[in-house]
């Protein structure tokens, strides 16, 4: 099986599927001309012309509303915002044009959309183009919330996402964009909702999303050094959460540690703490624990950043206190 990039991933699906349904389009700033902020639609102007792959202007309420109309008549429209962090301009638009269509419509309406881009910390970006909003659209009835951490698994999610009938938010990073991974040449799409387990362990469950995943492999790898067999678990979507298989392990390993690089408060780790205590608190052996980013505003500097984010020595540590070493 070949290696590809993230971006190339993300690529591929959107060929496909623009390929396969005259319906799909692409828009965005600087999509086209420039083949993409992160070069994820390289060349794709040159193949389906710029009534398909449409540059606008720095106006994410504006195309993100044309998006959400284009959708209501027919269109499958794919929105990229360059980052999640300039999607609050758009957000009236997302929450209570998109998400709430279907409802105020009595179903005459759907908004088959994808709202797609970076999250999160990228490095020495500062506070306004550093944060994570998986929890706020994950709180968002309507919104399905897809976050893929490897290629593999992004280009069977977007392609999903893109056939759904549903608006989707389909979170990046631009730290992946460059990973590498395998990804088959033949066709195949991975349903929405449902976690994969990165890696079987019988001592604790380690859960996590996203880039964080790479500080949650990199822990458990460190643990197995010491003993400590951690299985993991990438749950790829926030909203749907594959609660059921996080219990399953739980009830297997007994112990449960949540990585997420977001703040604390109202976070999608404090939904699948309230969850397993709810659902599987009679196999806990110990208290669960989450690694989340400080509660303030992420810095400039790489040294303050370091120490805000979720790291692997916080999560060994919390692994620890739930093993009692």
């Amino acid at each position: 099986m070949r290696e590809i990039q993230y971006r190339e991933a993300l690529r591929e699906a959107m060929n496909e599927e623009m390929r396969r349904d005259p319906k799909v389009l692409l828009m965005g700033e600087e999509v086209a001309e420039y083949n993409g902020a992160y070069k994820v639609s390289q060349g794709m102007l040159d193949e389906f012309g710029p009534d398909r792959v449409i540059d606008t202007p720095i106006a994410e309420l504006g195309f993100a509303g044309v998006g959400v109309g284009a959708a209501m008549n027919g269109i499958r429209p794919i929105i990229e915002f360059m980052t999640f962090n300039f999607s609050l301009v758009a957000i009236d638009q997302v929450i209570n044009s998109a998400a709430k269509m279907l409802s105020m419509s009595g179903g005459q309406f759907n908004v088959p959309i994808v709202f797609r881009g970076p999250t999160g910390n990228a490095g020495m970006l500062s506070s306004q183009h550093s944060q994570n909003f998986e929890s706020w659209y994950a709180n968002t009835p309507g919104l399905k919330v897809v976050v893929p951490f490897t290629p593999y698994d992004a280009k069977g999610l977007l392609k999903t996402a893109i056939r759904d009938n549903d608006p989707v938010i389909f979170m990046e990073s631009e730290l992946m964009y460059g990973d590498k991974g395998e990804v088959p040449t033949e066709e195949y799409l991975i349903p929405i909702g449902l976690a994969d387990v990165k890696r079987s362990g019988t001592d604790v469950t380690l859960v996590s999303f996203g880039k964080i995943m790479k500080v949650t492999l990199a822990a458990a790898q460190e643990l197995e050094k010491e003993g400590i067999s951690a299985e993991v678990i990438d749950l790829r979507c926030v909203r749907p959460i594959d609660y059921a298989t996080v219990v399953e392990s739980v009830k297997k390993t007994n112990r449960l540690v949540i990585i997420e690089e977001a703040w604390p408060l109202a976070a999608i780790s404090s939904e699948i703490t309230y969850h397993i205590q709810k659902f599987a608190f009679d196999y806990l052996d110990a208290p669960i624990h989450r690694i989340n980013s400080l509660d303030v505003p992420l810095p400039y500097a790489p040294t303050l950043i370091d120490a805000i984010l979720p790291s692997v020595e916080r999560t060994v540590k919390a692994v620890k206190a739930v093993m009692y070493r």
